[in-house]
């Protein structure tokens, strides 16, 4: 008989809880990868974590957690720039509640940066990402967010990202924060955007990080498409 220690246990009932509590009940996996390079100043770094904190907090966004299409939604946020360099901000939490929603956007709005003199390693944030999909809930929609200013500029490419982790039934979405690099947009558009149903939101700089996050967010909760007249409106109120 094989020994199970005491940690190897509380993995195992841990992955059971998660297995039995939303497997029929969750509609969205989200995770948040926010771009902290060095190219994302300190001013700057403060209107995308408060731009996030605020979105978070919009009503229209929390309607549409709360109140939305049947089950729940649950959330990882986390921050990267180098290779090595992934930096978790909020751990899987299931939003069933005000009170969950409340308790990320202080998460959010507290966190301190600790990385801000690496470059920008895309592929490998997107690798980090995708492997969180199997420590969390299972969802039925999984959906990367990664913002940033910049194109890949260390190590591989999300290209090859693609290719070698596990990206099956994965949809990655971009938002572009404009203002450093000119062809960023196309960049994202071209190379960084995946799966079914992804897209490509746009900020004209960090100050309006908080309007294109919740525009992005919007969508990416209701599960729109593209050209869909069908659902709920966005309107920031």
């Amino acid at each position: 008989m094989v020994k199970r220690t005491a940690a190897t246990c509380a993995l195992a009932l841990g992955a059971a809880l998660w297995a039995g509590q939303v497997t029929a009940n969750c509609r969205l996996a989200l995770v948040l990868a926010m771009d902290v390079s060095a190219s994302v100043g300190d001013n700057d770094y403060v209107l995308q974590r408060d731009g996030l904190a605020n979105a978070l907090n919009l009503d229209v966004i929390r309607n549409a957690i709360l109140n939305g299409a049947p089950g729940t939604v649950a959330l990882y946020v986390f921050e990267w720039s180098g290779r090595y360099q992934q930096d978790v901000i909020v751990d899987w939490t299931v939003l069933d509640s005000n009170g969950a929603i409340d308790d990320v956007i202080d998460q959010v709005a507290g966190h301190r940066r600790i990385y801000k003199e690496f470059p920008t390693a895309m592929g490998y944030a997107l690798g980090y990402a995708a492997g969180q999909f199997d420590q969390g809930p299972h969802c039925d929609r999984k959906v990367i967010d990664i913002s940033g200013d910049g194109s890949n500029n260390e190590g591989f490419p999300p290209e090859t990202a693609y290719m070698h982790f596990p990206f099956d039934g994965v949809t990655v979405n971009g938002l572009v924060i404009q203002g450093r690099e000119e062809k960023v947009l196309e960049y994202y558009q071209r190379d960084v955007v995946y799966g079914p149903g992804a897209f490509v939101e746009y900020a004209e700089g960090f100050r309006d990080f908080e309007t294109a996050m919740g525009r992005k967010l919007f969508r990416e909760i209701n599960g729109m498409i593209l050209g869909s007249v069908e659902g709920a409106q966005w309107s920031p109120g």
